[in-house]
């Protein structure tokens, strides 16, 4: 890990991660041609599900004291529709039909779920933990997004408990099957 990275807290993170995730859903929706398209949502698919299963086992129950239950409770909601809505989309293909404006309704209420984590939840974790928790919050969140599942799964459901006790097994499937996809992808060309 660079000096960098250890210097940075757990909010930077999570806001360097919300800039990410906008800028690739501007690369789905500006892509030229399908296979373009693919390849920016593959991206999104695999930052929001790690962005997430870590959130779900590092910061919202951190943030349970500092923002309240009602805030962590609507965030989790939001989440758990999201990833229905985010293993639809993936089923559905970029090709699909429909795929673009259910896309359309998908990254605004991501980005709505974003908004409200920053101007609910990030300040009251800012305000409430000192600036060395945070950092290893920050580690904290690396190492789930280590082990998290590269996919969204529902079932999986939106605990801490939850995701650490499937997410590990269920990321190394995700991640035997990225790479499969990815060599294939690659020599078929």
């Amino acid at each position: 890990m660079t000096a960098a990275a250890q210097k940075q807290d757990v909010i930077d993170l999570l806001l360097s991660q919300h800039n990410e995730i906008k800028s690739l859903f501007t690369r789905v929706k500006a892509a030229r041609d399908s296979e373009q398209k693919r390849e920016a949502f593959q991206q999104l698919v695999r930052l929001l599900a790690v962005h997430e299963s870590a959130e779900e086992q590092v910061v919202h129950p951190s943030a349970r004291d500092d923002a309240g239950d009602a805030v962590v409770d609507a965030r989790l909601h939001e989440e758990a529709e999201a990833k229905h809505v985010l293993a639809d989309l993936y089923d559905l293909g970029v090709d699909g039909p429909g795929f673009d404006a259910k896309f359309a309704e998908f990254e605004r209420a991501v980005l709505d779920h974003a908004t409200h984590e920053e101007k609910e939840e990030f300040p009251a974790l800012r305000r409430n933990t000192d600036a060395n928790t945070l950092r290893r919050m920050a580690g904290a969140v690396r190492a789930a997004e280590a082990t998290a599942p590269t996919r969204p799964h529902s079932q999986a459901g939106e605990s801490a408990a939850g995701n650490m006790l499937v997410g590990p097994p269920v990321a190394i499937f995700d991640r035997m099957r990225d790479a499969v996809r990815d060599w294939r992808e690659a020599h078929q060309r």
